[in-house]
């Protein structure tokens, strides 16, 4: 999953752009408003960590900006700013969460795992496809309860098709979810990932839709 982390701060950024990696999330890094505009034009990107303290722009105007224009990325705002009157500023202005800082690195992976799943429909941690079951906060993948190993790369691959549920997904989208920006990427590494995937959960797991992208195949072939 590709998280763009809005930050000014190159001490805060670098450590929540660490704990994300670890987590495997692919991130972007932006420290003004007009480099996230550009950056959310250019590639796709499945949730936006936003500290509306920026140099440039007032972050909560950035953020009332993309939703007049219809972005429906969920944004987590990041600010100091701890008056109630601020956190319901942050909320109206279209974040779907709010963390105070100085907060806690686990605390914000929780909130990014949450946001994650309400945005595509799942209630619980656990993404379940047929036999096929995936642990958000554990990263532990199961097939009819026998563990499967799987890379770092192969299970932010897995979790994106998993989100996105009977959607197609681009290999493009795909790409920026495993990638992000600048990744140098070999031409054929999706293909990789996904043969690897068929080979370890079924190889109907991921359906090939010619010429548009790939989605989950049918829950009973996982």
């Amino acid at each position: 999953m590709h998280v763009l982390l809005v930050e000014d701060d190159d001490l805060v950024a670098s450590g929540i752009g660490s704990a994300l990696e670890i987590e495997g999330f692919a991130v972007d890094r932006v420290a003004t408003a007009a480099e996230a505009d550009a950056t959310l034009i250019a590639l796709t990107t499945d949730l936006v960590i936003l500290d509306i303290g920026l140099t440039d722009r007032d972050g909560l105007s950035l953020l009332r900006d993309w939703r007049a224009a219809g972005r429906r990325e969920p944004v987590l705002v990041l600010t100091a700013r701890d008056a109630v009157a601020d956190r319901v500023a942050g909320l109206s202005a279209g974040g779907d969460d709010y963390l105070l800082k100085p907060f806690d690195l686990d605390e914000l992976l929780a909130r990014v795992r949450a946001l994650l799943r309400r945005a595509a429909g799942f209630a619980t941690p656990v993404l379940e496809h047929g036999a096929l079951c995936f642990n958000t906060a554990s990263r532990q993948t199961t097939v009819a309860g026998r563990p499967i190993t799987l890379t770092r790369r192969e299970t932010a691959l897995l979790e994106r098709l998993l989100h996105a549920g009977p959607r197609i997904v681009s290999a493009d989208q795909l790409k920026d979810s495993l990638y992000g920006f600048d990744a140098e990427i070999e031409g054929n590494a999706l293909s990789v990932h996904i043969h690897n995937l068929r080979r370890k959960l079924g190889r109907d797991v991921v359906e090939t839709v010619r010429g548009v992208g790939y989605r989950l195949g049918p829950a009973g072939g996982a």
